[in-house]
């Protein structure tokens, strides 16, 4: 699971941004949920799937704004 976070973490910032348009922020909401899986967070592993479930319909705008100005995306770790 660290791999994966590494990887996504050392993505080129434009790479990370196409992953962040709509049907592909998918990869972003399993990327949150192996995070928590990764520090035992049980309500960031409850709240990712809530958004995967759900699909907040403006979680990708949040995310291509989050990755342009600080290069990473928002979770609650």
């Amino acid at each position: 699971m660290t791999n994966f976070i590494k990887a996504m973490d050392s993505l080129p910032i434009i790479l990370k941004i196409i992953l962040a348009l709509p049907m592909l922020d998918i990869v972003w909401v399993v990327y949150r949920i192996i995070r928590s899986v990764n520090n035992n967070s049980v309500f960031g592993i409850v709240l990712g799937v809530l958004l995967l479930i759900i699909g907040i319909p403006f979680l990708w705008l949040v995310d291509i704004i989050t990755l342009i100005f600080i290069n990473k995306v928002l979770w609650v770790d």
